[in-house]
């Protein structure tokens, strides 16, 4: 009898204690306004990081115009230039853009960096970068964004 009423108490803890963290993981988890409130956070602090990086792109290769982009699809910048190339009776146009965004936050809660490179009307890439805002760490985001930037200047620059 003494060995059924140990067995129930120690089935009893085990429950408590399951419940005890599953209610501490519970607190642990942000609320949905603390998770807007840090994807508004980051979004501003990446955003301007983006801003920064491109208006320098944009003054090291003349012709390149910037534009701060804001709408539903997120918050950044692009750099964009049209070349019209001559040869012989032929004109051709040559399209180059640079576009990184900030995505909103949607219901995976993750803070989304997306960019589109094109050089002379080829597309050399199309790339994202995502944590979820309870793990994201800015500083990976910010050393995305300039290696980008870099890596998109490197291929201008090399005519690619």
């Amino acid at each position: 009898m003494e060995f059924k009423n140990r067995l129930k108490r120690a089935i009893e803890r085990g429950r408590q204690r399951s419940d005890d963290l599953s209610r501490a993981e519970a607190r642990k988890a942000l609320s949905d306004e603390e998770l807007r409130r840090l994807h508004s956070q980051y979004r501003l602090e990446l955003s301007e990081q983006i801003e920064v990086c491109m208006r320098q792109l944009a003054e090291q290769f003349p012709g390149f115009d910037f534009e701060n982009l804001v709408s539903d699809k997120g918050w950044g910048a692009a750099v964009s230039r049209d070349d019209v190339e001559f040869a012989g009776r032929r004109r051709d146009n040559a399209f180059s853009q640079l576009q990184m965004l900030i995505r909103p936050i949607s219901s995976s809660h993750v803070v989304e960096l997306a960019a589109k490179g094109t050089i002379r009307n080829k597309e050399i890439f199309n790339r994202t970068h995502f944590q979820r805002l309870e793990e994201a760490d800015p500083t990976t985001f910010a050393e995305m964004i300039d290696l980008w930037v870099l890596e998109y200047a490197e291929q201008y620059s090399a005519g690619t």
